[in-house]
């Protein structure tokens, strides 16, 4: 049994942001019955490559990005820019509990799909769009994407090197505005469903990827509001604790630059790590005893630490360190990543049987629950693979209204 057994989820949503949401319900045991485009379905299905290559080693038109982000649903074809498929939209919305889309603000209301129009049918869904900017604001009708997003919501002026390094605004190398705000709606509809719960009424869940963005800057938002100081780029070190960030050590083998990530969080480990990197002195100097004070005094401090790192090798460094509880790190490559004994052992990595592919090994569902595991069920590899068995089951579709449907293109 899962989490969310007996909850359906209607997914209008494309891309990221809202399948990202829908994948964790789905994760979590909720029947989600992703609504696609009849001939073409979700955009990425064709984003890539890279392409699935099947057992032959022959490329096929599954693609790497879709796969990522659409386990555990069912696959139904349905226009909704016809009127017909409008109609199937509504009768499909009184057998679920959940409705997700991520169109531009007032489409839904064009197709009669709507917060309002769907209310009226069905009093306890819970209705979640996600939008650029949200469902009001002098932004509302622009079309809003993640790349943009960090830009906009002031992520790229605090991601990349130094500016006085030759640093420049930078994007984060996955689509962080998205996600976040997937999973943000992900709890908004968790607490709607609670209170449908509770009192049979359902509510509209408005997600914006700028408010998320907003809300994401987390501490540096909260050092501006407080200080009033616009915050910089830093590059790879923190901006409210020293030592914490990149440190180049002694070459590799092949004679190549080699790094770790030193993360001191408190006064305690920078004086083990002292110890650790035969300069017990400087734990107890004055000038860098306390967080506050290397915060300040990081001109000074980091150039020292900077050559010390660079005098012992990455093994040897994290070897030592580790064994004295001071938080370090290695910068592992994606294939380092996945060969990692501990994300090995946490199974992150889930093998499938494709339709196309025997052995299809795709991300697995952070999720650890004990008593309620996550479901880990393929994406559907076929465009509309579920539609007929949607259909008959929940809206006892016959045989003739199928091929109706169908001939006209509504399906």
């Amino acid at each position: 049994m899962n989490s969310l057994d007996g909850i359906r989820v209607l997914d209008l949503s494309r891309v990221l942001a809202g399948p990202w949401c829908t994948q964790t319900l789905a994760d979590l045991g909720a029947d989600v019955i992703k609504i696609e485009r009849p001939g073409t379905g979700d955009d990425t299905r064709t984003w890539g490559p890279p392409f699935l290559k099947d057992d032959q080693g022959a490329e096929t038109h599954e693609a790497a990005y879709y796969l990522g982000a659409n386990r555990n649903k069912r696959s139904v074809t349905c226009d909704i820019a016809q009127p017909a498929g409008q109609a199937l939209i509504r009768e499909l919305v009184t057998h679920c509990d959940v409705f997700v889309e991520n169109f531009k603000v007032g489409d839904m209301a064009r197709y009669g799909l709507d917060y309002a129009s769907l209310k009226a049918i069905n009093p306890r869904l819970v209705y979640c769009s996600v939008t650029g900017f949200g469902q009001n604001g002098p932004y509302a009708d622009r079309a809003g994407y993640d790349y943009a997003i960090q830009g906009m919501g002031g992520l790229m002026s605090i991601t990349g090197e130094r500016d006085d390094l030759g640093g420049g605004p930078q994007k984060v190398g996955v689509a962080v505005a998205d996600l976040m705000t997937g999973m943000y709606a992900t709890v908004g509809i968790l607490a709607a469903l609670r209170h449908a719960e509770k009192t049979g009424e359902g509510q509209q869940v408005d997600m914006a990827l700028l408010d998320t963005q907003v809300a994401m800057l987390a501490n540096l938002g909260a050092n501006y509001l407080v200080s009033g100081k616009v915050p910089e780029r830093a590059g790879n070190a923190h901006q409210n604790i020293v030592p914490y960030q990149v440190f180049e050590v002694a070459p590799a083998a092949d004679g190549s630059k080699d790094h770790l990530i030193l993360a001191v969080g408190n006064d305690s480990q920078y004086v083990k790590f002292c110890q650790v990197a035969n300069i017990p002195e400087l734990g107890q100097n004055p000038l860098y005893a306390k967080n506050r004070d290397r915060v300040l005094n990081r001109g000074q401090l980091v150039p020292i630490l900077e050559a010390v790192m660079k005098t012992r090798s990455k093994a040897d460094w994290l070897a030592a360190l580790e064994a004295a509880k001071v938080p370090c790190g290695a910068i592992n490559n994606l294939a380092e990543v996945f060969a990692d004994p501990q994300v090995e052992a946490r199974h992150m990595v889930t093998q499938w049987q494709h339709p196309l592919k025997s052995d299809l090994h795709l991300v697995s569902s952070p999720i650890k629950l004990g008593a309620t595991p996550v479901r880990t069920d393929l994406p559907p590899p076929l465009l509309g693979q579920h539609t007929d068995e949607v259909l008959r089951g929940l809206l006892d579709c016959s045989e003739a209204r199928l091929a109706e449907l169908k001939g006209r293109q509504v399906i």
